[in-house]
């Protein structure tokens, strides 16, 4: 084991001792698994910033999440840090017999194919009997759709062309509009039903497209952040405040800002 690896597990095992600290040792798998997707997300935001030096420190914080669950588990000698690391490189050597075996492969498409050959095989995907089945539930909801989505698609329930894909964000479109017109007394579960119907089928224009939907929302609120802030910024400049002006006044800061920052 590396020894830099090595010291952060020994200073986990440290922390969650009886001598270490009493905060870390009261910690479960659960308290903190919500931990663990925050980090993973500070990760993500790093990246769409480019930012080496937080990457790097997200990347720790990320490490550190996975070093504290597998002392929890080792304490409960489940496994531990090592079993981990050796459990993943079986898996990379395993589904990489073009690099680790003797199998050839001529392209990507190759490699993505035989990789969800041997997942197949392997003893936790052999009980399946879905196509649907090993997407986590607790999966956000733009990413779930995606994954949904191109597993459908795997099985060739999917459009070959990008029209009818547009043509059924139009039709959601028209039955969002029938719902929001409608007299229903369940109008309000409908209108969210046909939302959602919508959100999916935006989704899998994403999908036919080659975008990352989750990654194309981050940036358009990305954008939109930097660009409601200029704006703020620039009213209390001119000593103006953002509630008492009509929305035709904003929406002329707003198009100003946009010709700023067309990125």
């Amino acid at each position: 084991m590396d020894k830099s690896f090595a010291r952060l597990v020994s200073i986990m095992r440290r922390l969650r001792s009886s001598k270490g600290c009493p905060w870390d040792r009261e910690q479960t798998h659960e308290t903190i698994l919500r931990c663990l997707i925050e980090e993973a997300y500070e990760f993500y935001e790093a990246v769409l910033e480019k930012d080496d030096a937080k990457m790097c420190e997200e990347l720790g914080d990320l490490l550190l999440q996975i070093v504290f669950h597998a002392q929890m588990a080792a304490e409960r000698r489940a496994f531990n840090a090592a079993d981990v690391c050796r459990a993943i490189s079986d898996k990379l050597e395993r589904r990489h017999p073009h690099v680790f075996g003797r199998t050839r492969v001529k392209n990507s498409d190759e490699v993505v194919s035989n990789w969800e050959k041997i997942k197949r095989t392997e003893k936790s995907n052999r009980a399946r009997t879905s196509i649907l089945d090993g997407i986590p539930k607790a999966f956000p909801a733009l990413l779930k759709a995606y994954k949904i989505q191109k597993r459908a698609a795997r099985g060739g329930f999917d459009w070959k062309r990008i029209t009818p894909v547009i043509g059924k964000i139009e039709e959601e479109i028209r039955e969002v509009r029938a719902e929001i017109n409608s007299r229903a007394k369940d109008r309000r579960r409908k209108i969210t039903l046909e939302i959602g119907d919508l959100f999916f089928a935006v989704v899998n224009l994403s999908r036919h497209l080659h975008v990352d939907p989750e990654e194309a929302l981050s940036l358009a609120n990305r954008k939109f952040e930097i660009r409601f802030r200029n704006v703020e910024q620039r009213l209390l400049a001119e000593g103006k405040k953002m509630r008492r002006l009509s929305l035709r006044e904003l929406d002329r800061y707003w198009d100003a800002e946009k010709l700023k920052n067309k990125n």
